[in-house]
């Protein structure tokens, strides 16, 4: 009985270890063309933009004609400085109040807290167009004319969260030993507040603003429902491009979009990671 056992125990072995090896390669296989199914078409934009031919479906050689077209276009450039004036701006302002915000929830008790922390993470919880319907009803509602102020109000209203998201991280892995030496040391709340935790929590405000300006920069959705007239951002201007016909210089123009993203991901991931 126990031959037994111990033949049938090392079959099992065996073949464990046969699927093991089966079910290994298997899996970096589909790995492999799950890369190249999500990388490939970005490869390939970025491909394309160096194409000299006018039309995207066809190669006739590399060139930088498109990149130049594209730094002469004028509505590419008025879109381009209202997006980053919408990105610069609600990154300022979603900065603040999502670092305040991420203080106040993770240091201090107050009525009403847990309501708050749920109002806080809903717009990363909502769908994008139902957040965009709403903003657009209340901009109505209150008779705020649409243009670039409701933008930045809008991206405002979503970027915090992602700021307050990314420092509150920061703040509850922040070593609270630190403040009560400072204190020791007859140091008030405010100079504490200034000299130990503000340095201490930098990157992650540093890294959530980027993360904000990133989202700012490339949002559609929102900006589409909250925007009006002559305030078109870069998002919309390459929509309305996209609708007579796909050219290289909408390539050049989303390769380049593509790189600042990628960038300002990295940098934000970077600073999130920094001890």
């Amino acid at each position: 009985m126990t031959a037994s056992t111990h033949t049938t125990g090392m079959a099992l072995s065996r073949r464990g270890n046969w699927l093991g090896r089966l079910v290994e390669p298997a899996l970096q296989i589909n790995a492999w063309l799950m890369y190249l199914f999500m990388y490939a078409p970005i490869v390939i934009l970025i491909l394309f933009s160096f194409n000299a031919s006018r039309y995207a479906s066809s190669w006739e050689g590399f060139s930088l004609r498109w990149y130049q077209v594209l730094f002469n276009d004028r509505a590419i450039g008025l879109a381009l400085r209202n997006s980053l004036l919408v990105a610069l701006l609600s990154t300022l302002i979603a900065t603040v109040i999502g670092t305040l915000a991420a203080l106040a929830l993770e240091r201090y008790d107050f009525w009403g807290k847990l309501s708050f922390d749920a109002l806080l993470y809903l717009p990363i919880i909502v769908p994008e167009i139902a957040m965009a319907v709403m903003l657009l009803l209340f901009f109505i509602l209150t008779h705020i004319r649409l243009g670039l102020g409701t933008v930045i109000i809008a991206h405002v209203a979503f970027c915090m969260s992602y700021v307050a998201v990314v420092v509150r991280a920061r703040v509850a892995g922040l070593d609270r030993t630190l403040e009560e030496a400072a204190q020791d040391l007859y140091a008030n709340e405010w100079q504490t507040f200034r000299r130990v935790t503000l340095p201490l929590i930098m990157p992650g405000i540093v890294s959530g603003a980027l993360l904000s300006f990133t989202l700012s920069l490339d949002d559609f959705v929102i900006t589409f429902f909250t925007t009006g007239p002559g305030t078109t951002t870069l998002p919309i201007q390459v929509y309305g491009m996209i609708k007579t016909g796909v050219t290289p210089e909408i390539n050049a123009l989303s390769a380049l979009m593509l790189v600042a993203s990628v960038v300002l991901v990295i940098t934000s991931l970077w600073l999130q990671r920094r001890t």
